[in-house]
């Protein structure tokens, strides 16, 4: 059967929700399942947060991805955030993370995005796929500073 890749909206969130539940589960991430879901729900029903879809065999959601936007004074507008992306186990090794790039990549041709950036895990096997799709490391460090709310 064909891997279908499809927008996620609104309706979508429980099957986004339980896909994220198992990536931070092998990533061993937390996971809040309240917080995943307040910050989901907002972002499907406002297309200008960006975009999510789901990847699907036989109906079934086997992987999801995630394009935040932003705006860059540095790469001249608007900018773009591989925020997640994830393929069930059962799927891997058959071209679906290439595929969920060029999907993110035509997304942002559409959306006049002048960069797109990604985090991954150093010893992540994806960060090889990254670097063929053109994806570069530099010299600059990920930082992270948390807001409580």
């Amino acid at each position: 059967m064909t891997v279908e890749i499809q927008i996620a909206t609104p309706a979508d969130s429980s099957a986004v929700l339980d896909l994220m539940a198992r990536f931070y589960e092998e990533e061993g991430y937390p996971f809040d399942p309240e917080k995943a879901r307040s910050a989901l729900e907002p972002f499907l029903a406002t297309p200008a947060l960006g975009r999510a879809w789901l990847l699907r065999d036989g109906g079934v959601a086997v992987g999801y991805f995630v394009l935040t936007l932003g705006w860059s004074l540095e790469y001249g507008g608007r900018d773009a955030f591989v925020d997640e992306l994830y393929v069930s186990p059962s799927h891997r090794g058959r071209g679906l993370g290439r595929r969920a790039l060029d999907e993110m990549g035509e997304a942002c041709r559409e959306l006049a995005v002048q960069a797109l950036h990604l985090e991954v895990e150093m010893d992540n096997p994806a960060a090889e796929l990254y670097r063929k799709w053109g994806f570069e490391d530099h010299d600059r460090r990920l930082m992270t500073r948390k807001y409580s709310r």
